[in-house]
């Protein structure tokens, strides 16, 4: 980094970003990502729709997530847990988990830190692996 230049904080409003859709009922908004400058953590927000899941999947890095809103259901290594607002979760990397939307009329979110800007996710199911990052290109 040259003497000149400065890093810098930033103030990240989620309902003026546009989120990107995920498929099967989740959107997610990137938030804190490796183009502001992060070096050691991404975070963001993913909003999952009545009734909807995310697929069951792993990540290469540690992950804690919150429930902002709605009734969710954590289903971490086959265990379902039942989660209200403000309860989170710690991770381990390479634990199988999703989250449920528990509700069949409102919709759910979540508030997710990965401990690694070059987080990963793999579906259980069919073994493929992306990048987190790749979500954070589809932000409109």
């Amino acid at each position: 980094m040259s003497a000149d230049s400065k890093i810098t904080g930033v103030v990240l409003r989620p309902d003026e970003i546009r989120p990107a859709d995920r498929g099967g009922g989740a959107k997610t908004i990137p938030l804190v990502v490796p183009s502001l400058g992060a070096k050691s953590l991404i975070n963001g927000i993913t909003i999952i729709a009545p009734g909807a899941a995310i697929p069951l999947h792993s990540h290469n890095c540690e992950e804690s997530v919150m429930v902002l809103e709605g009734d969710a259901i954590a289903e971490i290594d086959g265990v379902q847990h039942r989660l209200k607002p403000m309860d989170t979760t710690w991770l381990p990397a390479n634990l199988p988990h999703r989250f449920i939307n528990a509700s069949d009329t409102q919709e759910m979110k979540i508030f997710w830190i990965y401990a690694d800007i070059a987080a990963t996710r793999t579906l259980v199911e069919s073994g493929e692996t992306c990048p987190i990052a790749a979500e954070h290109m589809k932000r409109v």
